[in-house]
């Protein structure tokens, strides 16, 4: 689904705006959880996956209650309602969705609509895309025009959701009010949606920063994503302007960061490029061939200048340093809690820390027992020893961990991206939002290929789309220290993995890995272009989140 905005039309529809929790004062609701993908589209879970999470979530309401602290810390694992769903951890004070074998996080929120509404029925309204696949509106747009539907209404304006598109619901067609591609839509019945009680009276209008929009229709600490247009923002004077999905804007007016970023300043700069260069992951010879000319996308054609490996890349260097045996992995990064521990939780398997693990039936091992706790030595957050012994085994096995609650990485966090060549060039054609400086080009190559051991599916093959992939950064100090962290990352196999594209649905194919690139010069209709002003700041924050931060520089 583009993500093309645009003012609002004059189409009829249903009267008034829409609104996902209902104005009126109500024993009982339904509850639909849902997840933001990277393109800052919400996607809701299925019915049944809703119903396991929101038991999680009133648990952990009753315990807080109990203890008159709020929502406790506490977790709930997805893999406990559909196995496919395994590696994935809500932490509920956060409403965050984190990934145990990437580090990948996103938000979650939780809406509460009308017991008459489209999600009691189960009813979800989807669209097509280019690869002839169907993904589901948001619910908030599914009962909007389910009840478009009821209405007999032939024609409604998404326009009051900030999607720059109109719906023909007898065609059964979805029209970009601009450019006026059409793609098609469908009415699904699934599973229904749980009920749950409304504890409080629910308002209307826009959310707040009360417990009551924060807990039934935000997005944890974030309040406000203003993700398609800049013309409401609160207490903003900029002129309307397309926004891009590292532009989102918070009630107080901060962009939208999606982890806490470390401090930047004062950092030692990367050093200016001089010379266009290539960077390759290492191939068996441990040297990187000549490569062909670059042609831009811009028509302007550079010689590359392949970077000769004289010694073992820091990956393989990493690789070889670190113990990736996973009971060694273990014991190097906890240390065992002696006596009574905290009367707490797991939170990777839910059970009380004085429990056995919850892996023990799943996870043997000789040294670490199910009743063994262990501290993390630098954040000091405590699990079952086995529980992140599984974690780890799960995962990667690159010598490194990262702590499921606050995400602190220990060790060197390596990716299962695929074998590939990074190449950059530079141009003095300026980018919008930044025509004071020339413009830095990166050219990922990778080819299809097959499965390693690290990936989903060993020996089978993957395939690589859209590959030359074009990407650019402002040529000034901040997209040069980005540009240096980026090669960081590559070296680290980070930027890429093999899984399932969210846009096209494809399984077994190479994806992008939560650090967002900008393959766009001149418009950010779509969101992955310029100008977006907060976008350097941001993807120096997911860099940071992978473990790759101005440290690395200094090594």
């Amino acid at each position: 689904m583009a993500a093309a905005q645009g003012a609002g039309s004059s189409s009829a529809g249903p009267p008034g705006a829409p609104v996902s929790v209902p104005g009126h004062s109500s024993s009982t609701a339904v509850v639909v959880w849902e997840w933001q993908d990277e393109f800052g589209w919400w996607r809701p879970y299925r019915g049944d996956v809703c119903s396991f999470i929101e038991q999680g979530f009133q648990a952990s309401q009753q315990k807080g209650r109990r203890s008159g602290s709020g929502l406790v810390s506490s977790s709930i694992s997805l893999g406990h309602a559909d196995a496919g769903l395994a590696p994935y951890v809500i932490d509920i004070p956060s409403l965050m969705q984190f990934r145990q074998d990437t580090g990948t996080m996103r938000a979650v929120r939780r809406h509460l609509f009308p017991r008459d509404s489209a999600a009691e029925q189960g009813i979800v309204w989807e669209w097509q895309n280019d690869e002839r696949g169907w993904f589901p509106y948001e619910m908030n747009v599914c009962v909007f025009l389910e009840q478009a539907h009821a209405s007999s209404h032939q024609r409604v304006d998404l326009g009051p959701f900030g999607y720059n598109y109109e719906v023909d619901l007898v065609a059964q067609v979805q029209t970009n009010k601009t450019t006026r591609f059409c793609r098609s839509v469908r009415r699904r019945v699934d599973k229904p949606y749980p009920v749950t009680a409304a504890l409080a009276p629910l308002h209307t209008g826009s959310g707040c920063s009360c417990q009551q929009c924060w807990l039934n229709g935000g997005t944890g600490p974030i309040t406000t994503r203003y993700r398609h247009s800049m013309i409401n923002f609160p207490n903003s004077s900029a002129a309307p302007q397309v926004s891009g999905r590292t532009t989102s804007v918070s009630s107080s007016g901060v962009g939208f960061v999606p982890y806490n970023k470390p401090a930047l300043s004062g950092a030692r700069s990367a050093p200016r490029l001089n010379a266009q260069s290539s960077w390759a992951l290492p191939q068996a010879g441990g040297a990187v061939g000549p490569s062909a000319g670059l042609s831009a996308s811009n028509g302007v054609s550079t010689l590359n200048l392949p970077v000769k490996m004289s010694k073992p890349s820091k990956l393989n260097q990493a690789l070889a340093a670190a113990p990736t045996d996973p009971e060694a992995v273990v014991k190097r990064y906890l240390e065992e809690v002696k006596g009574t521990p905290a009367d707490e939780d797991c939170i990777i398997c839910m059970e009380k820390l004085a429990s056995p693990s919850g892996y023990s039936d799943a996870c043997e091992c000789r040294t670490i027992k199910p009743d063994m706790v262990g501290r993390l030595t630098n954040c000091q957050h405590s699990f079952h020893m086995l529980c992140v012994l599984a974690m780890y085994s799960n995962g990667n096995k690159d010598g490194s961990l990262q702590c499921p609650s606050c995400k602190t990485i220990y060790g060197e966090k390596t990716g299962t991206q695929p074998k590939g060549k990074m190449e950059v060039s530079t141009f003095p054609q300026s980018l919008p939002g930044h025509r004071d400086c020339g413009t830095i080009q990166i050219v990922y190559h990778i080819s299809r290929g097959i499965q390693g051991p690290e990936h989903p599916n060993p020996g089978m093959p993957y395939t690589a789309r859209g590959f030359p992939r074009y990407c650019y950064l402002p040529d000034n100090e901040k997209g040069r220290k980005v540009l240096e962290l980026l090669k960081v990352a590559w070296n680290r196999r980070l930027i890429f993995t093999v899984g399932t594209s969210s846009t096209t649905g494809e399984s077994n194919t190479v994806v992008w890995n939560e650090i967002h690139h900008k393959t766009e010069m001149d418009t950010n209709l779509s969101g992955h272009g310029y100008p977006d002003p907060n976008y350097l700041d941001n993807v120096l924050a997911e860099l940071a989140a992978q473990g790759v931060t101005e440290d690395c520089l200094r090594k």
